[in-house]
């Protein structure tokens, strides 16, 4: 029998702001966008979100090597401060709000190392055509987001995070703090990893075939300077903002678009502050064709020459490596970022087996257009089996081994460890709970198996941040989700119609069966 475990926490949550209701006009001007995140008034939002002492009575508390079941998790301020047997736990704690936990399993909450959340907009072309320009468009949809409205992209993919079980996640990409109150807003977790690069004439994988023309790279001091500044900028704004929920990571965009001063002065910062970095690899053929003809290296290598690669890295992508770079990034214990969705629809599975022997720790992200990490943990477990060539094939890895990868690999990479990735005591509060009683996860004997193989996203009933939830009931309590809703598909639409009034677009096709 489980033994009731026990502290209390000494620094509760605070309470959230009030919801609010905003009109198209508010949502999309700037003084109104962080505001839009906040769900509907409802006295009951408040009162839940609020919630400092939490008790999950009689559920299934699932770890990575055990689970317990039929126990109590209680919840105090924004940490886990007792497990153990549910009698024991609501005599201790008879004052908790309590939630039935009967037929539910908590589990750890996913944590994504990799997204571009306002990609949201190219979804159903991204996934198809390989880099988002390789279906010859004449406008990038992008450049059509008009005012507030790529925040509004951003909101849509953090409501899917939070519904698919994320509550970490790391937003990488450039200029973030343009949507920063917004994805503060949210309640999840997040790391706002600000991209720099210093070349001047290189366009980088968005272009594959003008990368593998580009001429020799020329390097802006002045540009990474600027790129610099805003990581600066960020961090001072926003590092341990929101009770500590919001972190600032730097990170470089590419190998080919770095020079050695920007990797060097991005390690530098930090080591500085103690925090992990990240960094696109080994992406596309282009890139290591270019890397070898301008630098006479492979990309891995080219990084660990001015001293990028290691343990504080996290390094996304790494599709196009051979055995040399396999090793090397094992020696110098590079965390790899594994993009599982964007990987199979791109046609070419990163050797994840190899790089796990090698001695990589492995964590998970989505990349582009989704924001879905359950779905990305079912690829994932998929496509690693596939390649693997055991004596028993389709035994390995087990799906205990991607859950692991995808909460305490993405801890490593996030460099909260010790706060995050499992439902310990001591830990944050950030968990998934999971309806178990669906017809198409009973028997749930196994439930990380059963879930994982045969799960849906609906299939999470609730979600807690921080001690905090941000959806219970599978109600969405930080945002007006019918509203982000209804407005995203209006300005998708609206661009979309654009794209393809200014050329069409060529579906390739395969020859049609008759």
């Amino acid at each position: 029998m489980p033994k009731l475990t026990s502290h209390r926490a000494s620094n509760p949550s605070q309470s959230p702001e009030k919801p609010v209701n905003l009109s198209r006009r508010q949502i999309l001007a700037g003084a109104g966008a962080a505001a839009l995140f906040l769900g509907r008034q409802r006295g009951v939002r408040a009162q839940v979100a609020s919630s400092s002492l939490v008790v999950f009575a009689h559920t299934t508390v699932v770890g990575i090597d055990a689970v317990q079941d039929d126990v109590a998790l209680v919840v105090e301020g924004d940490r886990i401060v007792a497990i153990g047997h549910t009698d024991q736990v609501l005599e201790t704690y008879p004052d908790a709000d309590i939630y039935d936990g009967r037929g539910k399993a908590l589990l750890p909450g996913l944590i994504n190392c990799h997204a571009h959340m306002a990609a949201v907009l190219a979804r159903g072309f991204n996934e198809d055509f390989g880099f988002p320009n390789s279906a010859g468009l004449s406008v990038r949809p992008n450049s059509l987001l008009e005012g507030e409205e790529a925040t509004l992209m951003v909101t849509v993919a953090a409501l899917e995070a939070i519904r698919t079980g994320t509550t970490t996640i790391v937003e990488n990409t450039g200029n973030i703090s343009r949507s920063a109150a917004a994805l503060a807003q949210t309640g999840l977790r997040c790391v706002f990893a600000e991209s720099v690069r210093d070349s001047e004439n290189v366009a980088g994988p968005m272009s594959p075939g003008g990368l593998a023309n580009s001429e020799t790279p020329r390097f802006s001091p002045k540009r990474r300077d600027e790129g610099l500044q805003r990581i600066n900028d960020l961090f001072a704004t926003w590092h341990g903002a929101n009770q500590g929920r919001i972190s600032v990571f730097p990170a470089a965009a590419l190998a080919e678009t770095s020079s050695p001063e920007l990797l060097r002065a991005i390690r530098a910062f930090a080591e500085k502050h103690d925090l992990g970095y990240t960094i696109h690899l080994s992406q596309s053929v282009a890139e290591v064709d270019f890397m070898l003809r301008h630098h006479g290296l492979r990309p891995p290598a080219f990084l660990d020459k001015h001293g990028f690669l290691g343990p504080r890295l996290f390094a996304a992508h790494c599709r196009y490596v051979n055995d040399a770079d396999i090793a090397l990034l094992g020696r110098t214990g590079t965390i790899i970022s594994h993009q599982a969705n964007m990987a199979a629809n791109r046609g070419v599975i990163p050797p994840i087996a190899k790089l796990r022997e090698a001695g990589c720790p492995i964590a998970n992200g989505t990349d582009n257009n989704t924001n879905d990490m359950f779905g990305v943990m079912k690829v994932a477990l998929l496509t690693e089996r596939i390649s693997r060539d055991d004596v028993i094939p389709g035994t390995r890895p087990q799906p205990e081994d991607i859950l692991e990868d995808a909460t305490q690999g993405g801890a490593r990479a996030v460099h909260q460890e010790k706060l995050l990735g499992s439902l310990e005591v001591g830990k944050k509060a950030d968990l998934v709970v999971l309806d178990t009683r669906r017809a198409h996860l009973v028997p749930a004997g196994r439930i990380v198996s059963a879930w994982i193989h045969n799960g849906q996203p609906s299939d999470i009933e609730s979600v807690m941040v921080d001690g905090q939830f941000v959806m219970r009931n599978r109600e969405v309590l930080t945002m007006d989700e019918d509203s982000i809703i209804a407005e995203a598909d209006k300005v998708g639409r609206r661009i979309w119609a654009q794209v393809e009034a200014a050329g069409p677009i060529t579906v390739p096709r395969l020859p049609r069966q008759r």
